[in-house]
C-alpha cells in the first residue's frame, strides 16, 4: 500500500503542469484567504506590541482610585508631593524623586491621507521626562521649553498626521503652539503623541491637577513596596500599577475586537476557497477517470488513490499558504496604521507579520486544502472500474 501510494501521488504531482487552470484556482483562491487572515491578525499583533509592550516593570502609573485610563484621572499637586515622598522610588544626584507629573489631552490635528482632524493625545510632561523615560530620544530638532507653547511630536504622529514637522505651527485649544522636535521611544504607544511642558497644557485647558504621576523605581522588586505605602497612606486614594500592566489593559478590548473580526471575515473566505477546492479537485477527478479507473483495474487499491488526492489537495494548498504568507509580509509588515486606542485618541503603530502568524495562515491553508480534498479524494476511490472504463 505504502508503494502504491508513493507512486500514485508523484503521478498525480508530475500531471499538475497538464491541469494549471484547475490547480490555480486552489493555489490562488487560498492564498487570498491567507493574506487577509494574516493582515488582519498582523493588525492586533502589531496594536498589542505598541500598547502592551509599552513602559518597564520598574516604572509606575498612579491614577486616582478608580479610574481606569489617565483621560478620566484627576491627581492633584498636595497628591504629588506625598508619592514624591514615597519609599521605592529612584532618585537623581540631588536626592529628588524621579517622578514626572503628566496631564493628558485630546487635540485635533489633521490626518496625512484624508486631511479630516482626528483626536491626538497631547501630553503635558514634567522636568524629569528624560530621566523617567530613557528611551525617549530627539531625532530631529530640540526639546521644548518650559512655560512656552513649544511641543515635540512622536515619530509615528509625524508620518500619520500633517503639520507636526520641527518648525510648524499648530493651532490647538485656541492656541498657537510651535513643534520644535521629533522624538522616538522604541516604537510604544507615545510615539502617537505630542509632548510639551505640563504646566503650559495646564494653563491652555484651564486645569490645575494632573492626570498621572509616573515613577521610575530604584527596582522592579521595590514596586511592592511603593504600593504598600501609598494604598496605607489615608491622604491618598490611588491606583498603582506597572507601566506594561497598564498598558495591557488599555490594548486587550480592541486586540479582541479585532481577532474576532479577523477569524471571521477570513472564515467566510476559507468558506468560499473551500468550495473552489472542491470544485477543482471534483474536475481534476474526472478528468483522470480513465487514468484512476485504468490503475484501479491493474491491482491499486481504494486507499492509496484516495490518500493521493488528499496529498495533491493538501501540496496545492501548501503552496497557497506559503504565497499568501509572503503577500501578507511583502505588503503588510511595517506598515504604519492609526486607531482608536483605549483614550478616545489615535494610537499609531505598525503591522507586524510574526513568525506565528505566518504559521497560522499556513495550518488554515492546509485544513482548507484538505477539507475540499477530501470528498473528491472519496470519490476516486470508489469510482466503479467498469463504469469509468465504459464511459472512457
Amino acid at each position: 500500500m505504502f508503494k502504491q501510494l508513493i507512486a500514485l501521488s508523484v503521478m498525480s504531482l508530475q500531471t499538475l503542469p497538464q491541469r494549471i487552470g484547475a490547480s490555480s484556482v486552489i493555489v490562488i483562491g487560498i492564498a487570498g484567504v491567507v493574506a487577509v487572515l494574516v493582515s488582519v491578525l498582523a493588525m492586533a499583533a502589531g496594536f498589542r506590541h505598541t500598547l502592551a509592550d509599552s513602559g518597564r516593570a520598574d516604572r509606575v502609573i498612579i491614577l486616582r482610585g478608580g479610574s481606569d485610563a489617565e483621560l478620566n484621572s484627576n491627581v492633584t499637586r498636595d497628591d504629588v508631593v506625598v508619592i514624591s515622598n514615597a519609599p521605592g522610588l529612584a532618585k537623581d544626584s540631588a536626592g529628588k524623586a524621579l517622578l514626572s507629573s503628566e496631564l493628558v489631552t485630546v487635540v485635533n490635528v489633521p490626518k496625512m491621507d484624508t486631511g479630516t482632524d482626528a483626536n491626538v493625545t497631547l501630553r503635558g510632561v514634567g522636568t524629569k521626562l528624560l530621566e523617567v523615560r530613557p528611551e525617549l530620544t530627539l531625532v530631529s530638532g530640540r526639546m521644548f521649553r518650559p512655560a512656552v507653547r513649544e511641543l515635540i511630536a512622536g515619530a509615528g504622529a509625524v508620518k500619520q498626521f500633517r503639520g507636526l514637522e520641527p518648525g510648524s505651527v499648530l493651532h490647538l485649544r485656541n492656541a498657537d503652539w510651535t513643534v520644535t522636535g521629533v522624538f522616538t521611544s522604541r516604537g510604544d504607544v507615545h510615539e502617537s503623541e505630542l509632548l510639551a511642558d505640563v504646566d503650559t497644557v495646564g494653563s491652555s485647558i484651564e486645569r490645575n491637577g494632573y492626570s498621572s504621576a509616573i515613577g521610575l523605581l530604584a527596582s522592579a522588586a521595590d514596586f511592592t513596596r511603593f504600593k504598600d505605602a501609598l494604598s496605607s497612606d489615608p491622604q491618598l486614594k490611588v491606583d498603582v500599577q506597572r507601566e506594561p500592566d497598564y498598558y495591557a489593559a488599555q490594548s486587550r478590548d480592541l486586540t479582541k475586537i479585532i481577532n474576532v473580526v479577523g477569524n471571521t471575515v477570513a472564515l467566510i473566505m476559507a468558506i468560499g476557497a473551500m468550495f473552489g477546492a472542491l470544485n477543482s479537485m471534483y474536475s481534476a477527478v474526472a478528468a483522470r477517470g480513465l487514468e484512476i479507473a485504468t490503475l484501479r483495474a491493474i491491482g491499486f487499491g481504494a486507499a492509496p488513490v484516495l490518500l493521493s488526492v488528499m496529498i495533491e489537495a493538501l501540496v496545492l494548498s501548501l503552496l497557497g499558504g506559503i504565497l499568501g504568507a509572503m503577500l501578507a509580509w511583502a505588503f503588510f509588515n511595517g506598515h504604519s496604521v492609526s486607531t482608536l486606542g483605549g483614550g478616545f485618541a489615535q494610537v499609531v503603530f505598525r503591522l507586524t507579520v510574526t513568525h506565528t502568524l505566518i504559521f497560522t495562515g499556513i495550518i488554515w491553508a492546509c485544513i482548507i486544502g484538505l477539507t475540499g480534498g477530501f470528498f473528491p479524494a472519496l470519490r476516486a476511490a470508489r469510482l466503479p472500474v467498469a463504469d469509468a472504463l465504459r464511459a472512457a
